[in-house]
């Protein structure tokens, strides 16, 4: 049982018995015990999880520095300054109460050693490792969000505690997202990230070490792109794992998905870039066959029907090019392939065990 404290700072927009009902939704599925209280945020000293929403108040938003809690913002926040251990959680809406409160939970449950590749703060990788014996296979986790910035490596949590309760290490890699900072720095650092996976002094007693000549990456919806394109780029890795995965650029740019998500990624501008064939050439996984790398593509049969379309069409191309794929199609919407509870992800897990042997 966990106890988890969410504290409503003055100032916050949203209706209070909706953020009652979000929280004590997921303390329930959760199966936490928890409270909502509306506070002046003086002092978040206390055990167990805390998820606080600091509001515009000035003296709020300067404990951000100090408390090393979940913060969460419900509009789209400005970089802040956060204490060492902090997390922040922004742009999500009143929704983002319940991915808060999931990501404080989880990081009581199954703590992980957060270690930087780099000088900015979102340049760090999480690391799982299991309670057990030898040498044990990676993989590396690349969340999604279109590359916007208010979704981050939470996204990831639960499959990487489910990951590492099945034996795996589990590397869950932060990057710079290209709404703030840019394409190029969103690509850099996914080949940062998994290349200082091969040189991090990772030894920890009773703890399994990582067999670096088993490591797949494995990606959702837009991490999938990122894991697929370093795949083609020559990063180490023995399996590519596409989960829902925004595979053919050109046509999610032109059919203009998530509000031209993809243009303004690849060229920071809202103009549907594809008359760049260098940009899209390089990006997209459908143009970047064959990849030269063991490749499983996921696919919930429920999701958006163009991401269907992209699976089955870069699957079939693969497969031409002489790539090794294997094709996995099951009932499921977007995120039922990030969901530990689901058989599609059950599927994908043995799958991954089986590949990395």
């Amino acid at each position: 049982m966990t106890d988890v404290r969410v504290l409503v700072g003055p100032g916050v927009i949203a209706d209070p018995t909706l953020l009652s009902e979000i929280a004590e939704r997921e303390f329930a599925a959760l199966g936490v015990t928890g409270a909502l209280v509306h506070d002046e945020l003086r002092s978040l000293d206390a055990g167990g999880a805390v998820v606080a929403l600091p509001g515009p108040a000035p003296a709020s938003r300067a404990l951000m520095a100090r408390e090393p809690c979940v913060w969460l913002d419900l509009d789209l926040a400005g970089e802040c300054d956060l204490a060492q251990g902090a997390a922040h959680i922004h742009g999500r809406g009143v929704e983002g109460l319940a991915w808060a409160i999931r990501h404080a939970v989880h990081r009581t449950r199954h703590p992980a050693r957060r270690i930087p590749y780099g000088a900015h703060r979102d340049q760090w990788g999480e690391l799982y490792l299991p309670e057990r014996e030898g040498p044990v296979p990676v993989v590396v986790l690349l969340h999604g969000g279109y590359w916007r910035s208010m979704w981050a490596a939470d996204l990831m949590d639960a499959l990487a505690a489910d990951l590492a309760a099945r034996g795996f290490a589990v590397w869950n890699l932060e990057y710079r997202r290209a709404d703030r900072h840019g394409w190029a720095a969103t690509t850099e650092d996914v080949a940062a990230g998994l290349d200082a996976l091969h040189h991090l002094d990772i030894a920890a007693p009773d703890l399994a070490a990582p067999d670096l000549n088993r490591v797949a990456v494995a990606g959702h919806s837009a991490g999938a792109q990122l894991g697929l394109r370093a795949a083609a780029d020559g990063a180490r890795v023995r399996l590519a794992v596409s989960l829902a995965g925004v595979l053919d650029l050109v046509e999610a740019g032109r059919r203009w998905m998530s509000a031209g998500a993809v243009p303004a990624a690849l060229t920071g501008t809202g103009e549907c870039g594809h008359s760049l064939p260098g940009v899209y050439g390089e990006a997209s996984p459908l143009l970047r066959l064959p990849l030269k790398v063991r490749q499983l593509i996921v696919q919930g049969s429920g999701d958006e029907l163009d991401f269907v379309d992209f699976a089955r069409r870069y699957a079939r191309a693969a497969t031409q090019h002489g790539d090794d794929v294997t094709y996995l199609e099951m009932s499921g919407d977007h995120f039922a392939v990030i969901d530990p509870a689901t058989p599609i992800w059950r599927t994908t897990a043995l799958a991954l065990t089986d590949a990395l042997r």
